[in-house]
């Protein structure tokens, strides 16, 4: 690569990275710093896959209803090219950072039932932050092409998730931490009150923990117990309730990792 071009792929990737886009799919803190000092299911699908410009995502499934709530999307399901949520707001909730960017919006049911969540917690004596909601699918794709660049397609995509299949590009998802802003995106948030208490009480507004703890194999993502997504309440309470992960309670095949 020549000189020249790590120059402009050094002040893309730093211009996501100011503007609060997430150099990952599941950003951690340490790699913020790091990069801050440089970045069937029926209805939700329809019967033809999707052409992408790698290869090896030939089956992708194209969602049919990408505005539905429990719309789902992973490695094997993919919001429709050129897709972008209508109703995005930002919620009333504070984050980790101070600048209002796109990253804070919500699709307007997401965002009302998070500041509710946000109010029950804090009735509980817990305080959350909020840490990444939707990115555009113009940031997802130059994140992902440059980590590809990186490491390969292969590698790129074990921690990065493939344009389009990001949960984040459809408003409805949101990562949360701490009151204290630690543990943002980092497995020592698992265990901590602020975890716990999301296990217990996110349904009632909503939400569930999307990638689930021993879920790997169905969701095609490890334990993330600060990533919640929002799928309404009855639904919510049903996957909760029952321990299982939105693939299984739309009866959708296991990702193939």
């Amino acid at each position: 690569m020549s000189k020249l071009r790590v120059t402009v792929v050094s002040l893309i990737i730093l211009a996501f990275v100011v503007a609060g886009c997430s150099m990952k799919e599941h950003f951690t803190q340490n790699d913020e710093e790091k990069w801050n000092n440089q970045p069937t299911i029926s209805a939700n699908m329809s019967a033809s896959n999707k052409k992408s410009d790698h290869p090896n995502d030939e089956s992708l499934q194209v969602v049919s209803s990408p505005e539905a709530i429990p719309v789902l999307i992973n490695k094997n399901h993919t919001l429709p090219d050129g897709y972008m949520p209508t109703d995005l707001v930002y919620p009333d909730i504070p984050f980790t950072f101070k600048k209002k960017t796109e990253k804070r919006k919500l699709r307007v049911k997401a965002a009302l039932a998070i500041e509710k969540l946000f109010t029950g917690a804090k009735e509980d004596g817990v305080g959350l932050l909020g840490v990444s909601a939707y990115r555009s699918h113009e940031a997802q794709t130059v994140l992902f092409n440059y980590y590809v660049s990186l490491d390969g397609y292969e590698a790129a995509r074990t921690y990065s998730a493939i344009p389009g299949t990001s949960e984040h590009e459809t408003g409805l998802a949101i990562d949360v931490t701490g009151g204290d802003g630690k543990c943002a995106a980092e497995d020592c948030f698992a265990g901590t009150p602020e975890a716990d208490w999301l296990e217990k009480h996110a349904a009632e507004y909503g939400f569930i923990i999307r990638y689930p703890n021993g879920k790997d194999a169905v969701t095609g993502y490890k334990y993330e117990p600060w990533h919640l997504r929002y799928v309404g309440k009855s639904i919510a309470k049903q996957i909760m309730n029952r321990g299982i992960t939105l693939e299984e309670y739309l009866k959708a095949t296991p990702v193939n990792n």
